[in-house]
């Protein structure tokens, strides 16, 4: 399966790219990390939950980088989803925002049987990486990941996500905005 997302993240790329490459901070954003932890420089160990209330581990190695603007990896030895992918960090016309350009290719265990019961169980992998890309941005932007009103619960049910309820900007954070 390959997929791909864009975002447009109000910070520069250098800080963005800093951020996702602290392999750590990646289960902050994305819903089905458990863990990612550095075994080297450019190798790492990760675990993820997958449908069914299984999980699956992993290790991986940056491939190629070229910092500030891209990253590729691939999973390494016998893994149970072998993948690989690139994020790029391009700087965006404002001169202050940074578009986030994420493709991933990854073999669903149970090829296409699996991948329509995982859609069946809510687990549809387009939308999981959109929500992955949206919860960065809020983290990055906001420090943070934000939920709204309308849907008071968040994702409580399935545990993912501290969340707060959205809410008006404070006085001392409207005064921030305006003197930025």
């Amino acid at each position: 399966m390959d997929l791909t997302a864009t975002t447009t993240i109000r910070r520069p790329a250098p800080e963005v790219y800093a951020f996702w490459r602290v392999l750590e901070n990646l289960p902050t954003f994305m819903a089905h990390l458990e863990q990612v932890r550095a075994t080297g420089e450019k190798t790492s160990h990760w675990s993820a939950s997958a449908p069914f209330g299984t999980d699956v581990e992993w290790d991986a190695e940056i491939i190629h980088e070229t910092p500030g603007e891209r990253i590729e990896w691939r999973s390494t030895g016998e893994a149970a989803v072998p993948n690989a992918g690139a994020v790029r960090f391009v700087p965006a016309p404002d001169g202050v925002s940074t578009e986030v350009h994420v493709v991933l290719v990854y073999d669903i265990p149970g090829g296409a049987v699996g991948k329509a019961v995982a859609k069946y169980f809510g687990e549809e992998p387009h939308q999981q990486l959109d929500d992955d890309l949206r919860r960065l941005k809020q983290v990055l932007e906001t420090g943070e990941v934000v939920r709204s009103d309308g849907a008071p619960w968040g994702k409580r049910a399935r545990k993912e996500f501290p969340q707060r309820p959205a809410q008006p900007l404070s006085d001392v954070e409207l005064e921030k905005g305006a003197d930025a």
